[in-house]
């Protein structure tokens, strides 16, 4: 449904289309797709073959029939078309040219698109399923409202990652302290999502909402996978288990987020509100990403090495430089930055 949505967001041909017959108030039944199981369910209208345009789909919207466009868009192949579905299609629509568009949809597998002549909607069906296209301003208002909510988000998740940078350093982290980062990236991760669709449906005119949003998520799913690495219980630190975690957490209910304990589990702790003061221990992940220039291959090398943060804390450049990949002047550079991170305090 989002690919088919996309074809129709302000600033494509097909949508300036249906604005214009928004505009004549003429309604209109447009398929999105043209083969041998449309073609056994049209009857009547005419055959066209000629290149698409706005003008062209307004004026022949004009007839009561069907405009039925080539998969990709850029033909029209027939115009004035009854379409004649299985009557035995279930279907939630009560008008004649909903009903057609629903069972069509389902029947064909091609995307089906509704302007209603009386309330000016516009719906896609597909395979079942329906979506309402909302005027640009609803739309904006509504992700303009979710963008203040993210802000707010992300500002505690700036919060808890720098007490956790602290805590950290002192060697005095508990569960709660990660969970709470966590949390805060979860929540951040489900309405910038909610956002991003809307971008997608708001074409051109989303475009500065997609920067606003860019700059708010930043690299914070790089962030989800560093906490997932630095505490993951019981299991290798490789690709699978590390998906497999963060797969957890995007299965929790909006409900579940609302107690820490229940993101426990995704990294291997107990959900017990007990557990949350349970003490534990980074490898290290996250805070030597933050120093620049350290690629993530030698990360790699120095947490298999150390194996823990406060371990790593007390190596010299001299030990840091004895491992594969990590030459004299970059292990000066992680010794530097570490040392650095703990004269700041983590922040």
């Amino acid at each position: 449904m989002r690919e088919v949505v996309s074809r129709m967001v302000p600033g494509t041909q097909l949508r300036d289309g249906i604005d214009r017959i928004l505009l004549a108030r003429s309604g209109a039944l447009i398929v999105l797709g043209h083969d041998e199981a449309i073609e056994r369910i049209c009857d009547g209208g005419f055959e066209l073959d000629v290149e698409f345009s706005p003008t062209r789909l307004r004026e022949l919207s004009k007839m009561d029939g069907a405009v039925i466009l080539s998969t990709d868009g850029e033909r029209i192949r027939r115009a004035n078309v009854h379409l004649v579905p299985d009557s035995a299609l279930p279907t939630v629509e009560s008008g004649t040219r909903h009903k057609a568009a629903e069972r069509t949809a389902v029947q064909t597998g091609h995307p089906v698109v509704s302007v209603s002549s009386s309330t000016g909607i516009v719906t896609v069906y597909l395979q079942g399923y329906r979506h309402v296209i909302q005027p640009s301003q609803a739309i904006l208002s509504r992700a303009n409202q979710a963008m203040g909510t993210l802000e707010r988000y992300r500002s505690r998740l700036d919060e808890a990652t720098r007490q956790l940078s602290i805590v950290e350093l002192e060697d005095f982290a508990t569960l709660r302290d990660v969970l709470s980062v966590a949390h805060c990236l979860e929540l951040v991760r489900r309405v910038s999502r909610e956002i991003d669709s809307d971008v997608v449906e708001l074409g051109v005119d989303g475009r500065q909402l997609a920067l606003q949003l860019a700059e708010l998520v930043g690299e914070t799913e790089v962030l989800r996978r560093l906490i997932v690495r630095d505490y993951l219980q019981d299991h290798p630190i490789d690709r699978a288990h590390i998906d497999a975690a963060l797969a957890e957490l995007d299965e929790l209910l909006e409900v579940d987020l609302l107690e820490l304990a229940n993101l426990g589990p995704a990294l291997g702790f107990s959900d017990a509100l007990e557990a949350l003061d349970t003490a534990v221990y980074p490898r290290g992940y996250r805070l030597l990403a933050e120093i620049p220039r350290v690629p993530m291959r030698c990360v790699e090398s120095v947490v298999a090495a150390f194996g823990s943060l406060s371990t790593l804390l007390s190596a010299t450049a001299e030990e840091l430089a004895t491992l594969d990949g990590v030459d004299p002047q970059l292990a000066r550079q992680i010794r530097e930055g570490l040392s650095r991170l703990v004269e700041s305090g983590g922040v």
